[in-house]
């Protein structure tokens, strides 16, 4: 993905996975969004992970949210979303970001799920919780993406399925140098983790 520079307060650009379409109401989604931002401040990337949530106030958002150690409108960075039956993996330019695990049925998304990449207006939150709204002087707002890849398995395909490896080595999970670039990340350029928000219910976060 490639973002616009300038004003781009109130304007998330997307990049995720979603089953609203059979679950209206009572879906799952995994984010990947970018939050819009002045031209004095960096684009924030927001991962989240919904599930059985819906854009009501029974949502249970699970936020982290990162600063990026480059300008993401200057060229095309890759950003994946690796999930399997026990985790889930945000990576930028293959660099581990943030790890959610599977603690629970309650707290994972196990339906299938499709992939979308959209640009909108959430003016009411998305940059400075509202504070700074679209304008629309410096329309038009135009998200690209490209050299998009999907891969690992279907609803229905066999059993014996196995999908994509975070590691390089082809072992499953994070390798023992992953872990230190994904802690790395998370020191230097983790702006919000909800787990540590005391604004937050966190009997609603078990995971947490």
């Amino acid at each position: 993905m490639k973002l616009q520079p300038g004003y781009t307060a109130g304007v998330i650009t997307s990049f995720y996975l979603s089953n609203n379409e059979d679950h209206p109401g009572n879906h799952d989604e995994i984010d990947i969004e970018f939050l819009g931002t002045t031209p004095d401040k960096p684009y924030t990337l927001q991962t989240n992970v919904y599930i059985r949530g819906s854009g009501d106030r029974n949502l249970i958002g699970r936020e982290m949210r990162f600063h990026l150690w480059f300008d993401p409108t200057r060229d095309y960075h890759n950003y994946a979303i690796l999930w399997t039956l026990s985790e889930i993996i945000f990576f930028v330019d293959d660099v581990p970001i943030r790890m959610y695990t599977k603690k629970t049925d309650a707290t994972f998304p196990t339906r299938p799920m499709w992939v979308y990449g959209s640009i909108w207006d959430a003016s009411s939150w998305a940059t400075e919780n509202g504070r700074y709204k679209a304008n629309y002087r410096y329309q038009p707002f135009v998200g690209k993406y490209t050299n998009f890849k999907l891969g690992g398995c279907t609803t229905n395909g066999p059993a014996s399925c196995r999908p994509p490896s975070a590691s390089p080595s082809g072992s499953g999970s994070l390798s023992q140098q992953q872990v230190m670039a994904m802690n790395w990340v998370q020191r230097n350029y983790m702006v919000y983790d909800y787990c540590h928000d005391p604004k937050r219910d966190h009997t609603q976060t078990p995971e947490c």
